[in-house]
């Protein structure tokens, strides 16, 4: 962006731009602290290549949106963080240009005014000016973008329309999360079998406890496929498989386990014996499984805690606290907010009473 605004120079080829352009990059980096609003706003268009006619006619303007009207002759190095940045995004928007340039700044000031500066960027694309915006945020990228690159470490990796563009970067990061929680699953189980209860430290909670009677000795999720998955989609089929050895035979036994959001709220906790699963006597190694048509959980990291007790609860065969780890990414037009998406299905009858 700096390239292309001109404040540095490339070192080798060209950038061809056609047209006047405003970059909203660091807001207010032109500004001098010991002048005032409005001395800046003219220094800022001079610098932005408008005439001093030209600033005398669109000040009203620039001062109205930014909301200083009672603050513009004031010196802004007394301005709040918030004024500095409205007044340079004002600048930046009312200078007629032809390209706009813009990274990460459509955060500006309260709620009311990030909305009017988001409708303005709107409403200069409306008439025919280039938007040319940097973002992380993908809905952002949605909103205003007709056409988007993704790129990392300075290599395009991806470039075409907005869908097809976000839904590759959105494959790729959904394959190194669950490269990396396979890896912190596979770490976890290793720790859990090479590191005796007893040499446990004094000081660190404790996550697995039980009789040892029935040990869980592996329990992984998997999808429709069958595959073993650590990353799946809202709506999505989703299976915990839990292999167990019994040491000894066991008369009915209770399975179960406990599903929490990473910021301690307990979703649910299914047991066998809720289920009315009546399982007589295990000996020796088995499997129980739990399976969802369609996983209702919202996008969010979830950890799984796994037991299995009798059928009184009064004996704790094996109990492993939340030390399994599984995430939900929501379907790109799906919900956003909550803890669960029931499934529920919409109708409308316009000639209802």
């Amino acid at each position: 962006l700096k390239l292309i605004s001109r404040i540095i120079a490339p070192t080798s080829g060209r950038v061809q731009i056609n047209g006047r352009i405003g970059a909203l990059l660091e807001l207010g980096a032109g500004f001098h602290p010991d002048l005032t609003g409005r001395e800046n706003v003219y220094l800022n268009g001079s610098i932005l290549g408008l005439g001093r006619a030209q600033i005398r006619r669109k000040l009203d303007e620039i001062v109205g949106f930014a909301e200083l009207e009672r603050f513009v002759d004031v010196p802004v190095k007394h301005y709040s963080s918030g004024m500095y940045v409205r007044l340079g995004f004002s600048v930046a928007v009312h200078t007629d240009p032809e390209v706009l340039l813009v990274d990460e700044v459509l955060a500006v000031g309260d709620q009311n005014f990030q909305h009017k500066c988001y409708e303005r960027i709107m409403e200069m694309q409306r008439e025919g000016v280039t938007i040319c915006l940097v973002s992380h945020g993908l809905d952002t990228v949605r909103q205003v973008c007709s056409r988007a690159v993704w790129l990392e470490e300075g290599t395009v990796k991806a470039a075409g329309t907005v869908e097809d563009t976000i839904s590759a970067y959105l494959r790729h990061a959904a394959a190194e999360e669950e490269a990396r929680l396979a890896a912190a699953a596979a770490e976890e189980e290793a720790r859990q079998e090479t590191t005796p209860a007893e040499e446990e430290p004094k000081a660190a909670p404790q996550r697995r406890w039980g009789t040892g009677d029935v040990e869980i000795i592996e329990l992984t999720f998997h999808d429709a496929t069958g595959a073993e998955r650590h990353v799946f989609r809202v709506g999505e089929p989703w299976t915990m498989r839990m292999r167990y050895r019994a040491r000894q035979r066991i008369e009915g036994p209770v399975f179960g386990m406990a599903i929490h959001r990473n910021d301690g709220v307990h979703v649910c906790g299914p047991n066998t014996q809720f289920a009315g699963l009546d399982i007589p006597t295990i000996e020796g190694e088995g499997c129980v499984s739990y399976q969802i048509g369609q996983l209702p959980l919202m996008e969010g990291t979830y950890l799984v805690s796994a037991a299995v007790h009798n059928q009184a609860d009064t004996v704790m065969y094996d109990y492993h606290d939340r030390l399994y780890t599984f995430r939900v990414r929501r379907v790109e037009t799906g919900e956003r907010y909550g803890v669960v998406s029931l499934g529920g299905e919409w109708t409308w009858d316009g000639t209802a009473s």
